[in-house]
């Protein structure tokens, strides 16, 4: 009798009462709701069902299906000294801005009251655009799973384990070979992380150490371990007043075939992303004696702002040179890549055997410039200057040849097929 006889209570008398309790502990207002139920199983609980309610007198609004309300039981029948035991937040579909992100972690990792989310579908959005969709998300502050998280993204189920003092956070996307781990040495409240971030996707590793202090995030003692990729790295990201990227890499080991995988025209269409990206990258590569790589060194420096990139190559073959220097305006709709390019070499018959090109000419010199502009979406060349050992000119006609030559042999697929060695070696035939 004593579980029974609330059922039939009127408690939207008593609203009010529940609301401001609710906002006096949990910092949560319900601004609307549809009707509030009494429940007797599993444990006594009242029930707000199609719940709208704001954080922490903010402007983010979570539209929740269920809110359930767990009352002391002393309080069943005394609501003048109303007390919550717990509260859960049960199915809701809702989106909300990326800037939100910071105060909605905040909230719900930092509540001291007993806390549970069950099977929350959500949206994080930035100007309309989907960032990321999380699909059943499950979290709780208390018990045996305490500050176990669950759900799913990109359709992949995950899962992520907090330790109690929040030192270590373990993720893993279940059933896939990819985990990751956070281990925080120091932190003061949301404004400073020192700390070693560790993972594995599949066979390959990544490691690095970082200082996080709101505006900058330092990476050092960094590395990446893969079967196609390997290098060392350090950067630091500033993110006010804008952000900005400055990064050192020193490749290892790496797969010319992986470069098949980048699509240049897919990310050229993030035009809107891109601009809002300014970075400074310098990338650094030696052959050692065992390796069979094509190169010996090279030097790679990319510098991007406001969707213009501007860049500089140094790559050594066989005591040979090839230097290039051009930009790029990612934003044009048709985007033209420019370069000058040098190859300089004083074995010429050393150099071209790289290409698997034999060849009986005496002169040992090869110098040869060419000034163009690419067309990377129509994939067309606009050659302006061919000259080769200081002796030779192209002339209008030649150009003609050289352009449809490059486009018909060397461009004939995408951006990146120009570097193909196969292709290069049936350039230099055709042309010579």
């Amino acid at each position: 009798l004593f579980l029974i006889i609330p059922s039939f209570f009127n408690y939207e008398r008593k609203a009010e009462i529940i609301k401001k309790v609710l906002f006096d502990n949990y910092s949560l207002q319900i601004n609307q709701y549809d009707k509030i139920k009494f429940k007797i199983f599993p444990i006594p609980s009242l029930e707000f069902d199609n719940v709208l309610v704001n954080l922490e007198n903010s402007d983010v609004e979570l539209n929740i299906n269920n809110l359930r309300v767990f009352p002391k039981i002393i309080s069943i029948y005394n609501y003048k000294n109303f007390k919550i035991d717990e509260i859960i937040l049960k199915n809701n579909f809702t989106s909300f801005e990326i800037s939100d992100l910071k105060l909605l972690t905040k909230y719900f990792f930092n509540q001291e009251k007993k806390l549970s989310l069950r099977n929350l579908n959500f949206k994080i959005v930035d100007k309309e655009k989907i960032i990321l969709e999380v699909k059943n998300f499950y979290y709780t502050n208390y018990g045996y799973n305490k500050n176990l998280i669950k759900g799913k993204i990109f359709d992949k189920n995950f899962k992520t384990e907090i330790n109690n003092d929040s030192k270590n956070i373990n993720f893993k996307f279940l059933n896939s070979g990819i985990k990751a781990d956070i281990i925080l040495k120091e932190y003061k409240d949301n404004n400073y992380f020192k700390g070693t971030f560790k993972s594995k996707i599949l066979n390959t590793n990544t490691k690095f150490d970082f200082i996080y202090n709101k505006k900058v995030l330092n990476i050092y003692n960094s590395f990446l371990r893969g079967k196609n990729l390997s290098f060392n790295n350090k950067s630091v990201l500033t993110f006010e007043p804008f952000f900005y990227l400055n990064s050192n890499l020193n490749v290892e080991h790496f797969n010319a075939q992986i470069f098949k995988k980048l699509n240049l025209e897919k990310i050229i269409e993030e035009r809107n992303i891109l601009k809002k990206i300014n970075s400074k990258t310098e990338i650094n590569f030696k052959s050692n004696k065992f390796d069979r790589y094509l190169i010996d060194s090279a030097y790679l420096k990319i510098d991007l702002a406001y969707g213009r990139v501007n860049y500089f190559k140094k790559i050594s073959i066989y005591d040979s040179s090839i230097k290039c220097n051009g930009n790029l305006n990612l934003l044009e709709e048709k985007p033209l890549l420019y370069f000058d390019c040098s190859i300089l070499s004083n074995n010429k018959k050393k150099f071209l055997e790289k290409f698997s090109i034999k060849t009986k000419k005496r002169d040992k010199l090869f110098d040869l410039d060419v000034s163009c502009n690419l067309n990377v979406i129509n994939k067309k060349i606009n050659l302006k200057k061919v000259s080769f050992n200081n002796k030779y000119k192209a002339t209008k006609e030649d150009l003609k040849y050289f352009k449809d030559a490059f486009e018909n042999i060397l461009f004939d697929e995408n951006f990146l097929e120009i570097f193909n060695l196969k292709k290069i070696k049936k350039f230099i035939l055709e042309i010579s």
